[in-house]
């Protein structure tokens, strides 16, 4: 389980340090093999270990292709996945286009979501994250169901 929030950078090249927290664990789960693709919703990058996103890939095999919603979604996720592995120093590239999209810079932060990862620009990691905590706030924000998880 990837929980947190890491603030990291990104060298000249476009490389990232993995925190070392989770290089063990991504090495047993999936011998350090990634995909990072886009958030089709967010203004970041999802990384995956490769055995998470073989079940994304198959759910998104299932979809009916002749609705142009799920080949929209095929075509945002899957064409724009990238198949990385962490190198000897816990490394892995995040490949220019993909950069572009997240707008990462030097800063950028990683944030655990259970199975997979977010990669955020610092800057507008912080601003949803605000946004977020005072949105949820705000009175009827939360379904009984989410305020009893959390409460």
């Amino acid at each position: 389980m990837f929980r947190g929030a890491n603030a990291i950078s990104l060298d000249a090249k476009g490389r990232l340090a993995m925190p070392s927290r989770y290089r063990d664990e991504l090495v047993s789960r999936c011998s350090g093999q990634l995909i990072v693709t886009i958030d089709a919703i967010d203004p970041c990058l999802c990384v995956y270990p490769l055995s998470e996103w073989e079940l994304i890939e198959n759910k998104l095999r299932e979809l009916a292709s002749f609705r142009e919603e799920n080949r929209r979604l095929q075509r945002l996720l899957i064409g724009n996945a990238v198949d990385l592995e962490l190198d000897a120093s816990g490394r892995f590239l995040v490949p220019p286009r993909l950069r572009e999209y997240a707008k990462l810079d030097k800063r950028a932060m990683l944030v655990g979501q259970l199975n997979k990862f977010q990669l955020w620009d610092e800057d507008a990691w912080n601003a949803v994250a605000d946004a977020d905590l005072a949105a949820i706030k705000q009175p009827g924000a939360l379904s009984d169901e989410l305020r009893d998880l959390i409460l």
